[in-house]
């Protein structure tokens, strides 16, 4: 029994001397958050505004795709360890009853938007007909979801933002989160570049 006890200690101490646990997910998870919320804006101006923005749209959707994959991974590993029975996630609680149960429609209709999307640029302007429909049905679907999944988390976005912005003491890992950030943007600046070779015959 004794060994159980301290067992359990030691993982609810590993996080804060390691710089991961529940604080350091939810900092990484706001700070993606924001960025994408800030790049989903810009893709929304050139839907409205497809034909001149249409190389915009390329670019920002494909920037859109690494830190959309951190976004992922850190809210997927925050459901990994709760339901896996980590004594600090299940401190830290789940999310709400809707956003969890709205949450296999948020990822399954992101995989969709952002599939059908890349789909649609190699394939070209021919493949129209067949995937142009199935790209916008996936939208509509990511749209309605994502919208409450943001409206949900939206209040809850500026306090671990500003707590890692201002280097608040006693959570290691900043440096670490803010490159991970960081990668994941400039790596969508990569794709970005090479998604506009794609938008010539588009624009034909």
């Amino acid at each position: 029994m004794a060994l159980g006890i301290e067992d359990h200690v030691a993982e609810v101490r590993v996080p804060a001397r390691t710089g991961s646990g529940p604080a350091g997910n939810e900092r990484l998870t706001a700070s993606t958050a924001v960025a994408l919320i800030l790049l989903l804006a810009v893709e929304g101006v050139t839907i409205l505004f497809l034909g001149p923005l249409l190389p915009v749209h390329f670019f920002v959707g494909a920037l859109l795709i690494p830190p959309v994959a951190v976004k992922l991974g850190s809210t997927g590993y925050r459901f990994a360890r709760y339901y896996l029975g980590s004594g600090p996630y299940m401190a830290k609680g789940p999310p709400q009853i809707v956003l969890r149960l709205i949450a296999p429609l948020v990822v399954l209709s992101t995989l969709g938007v952002f599939g059908t999307g890349i789909a649609l640029m190699l394939s070209g302007p021919p493949s129209r007909d067949l995937l142009l429909p199935l790209h916008k049905a996936s939208f509509i679907v990511w749209i309605v979801f994502t919208g409450v999944h943001v409206l949900g988390h939206l209040l809850h976005l500026p306090s671990p933002v500003r707590a890692d912005l201002g280097r608040e003491a006693g959570l290691p890992g900043r440096s670490l989160r803010w490159m991970l950030l960081l990668l994941a943007l400039g790596g969508g600046v990569g794709m970005g570049l090479w998604a506009l070779t794609y938008a010539g015959p588009w624009q034909h």
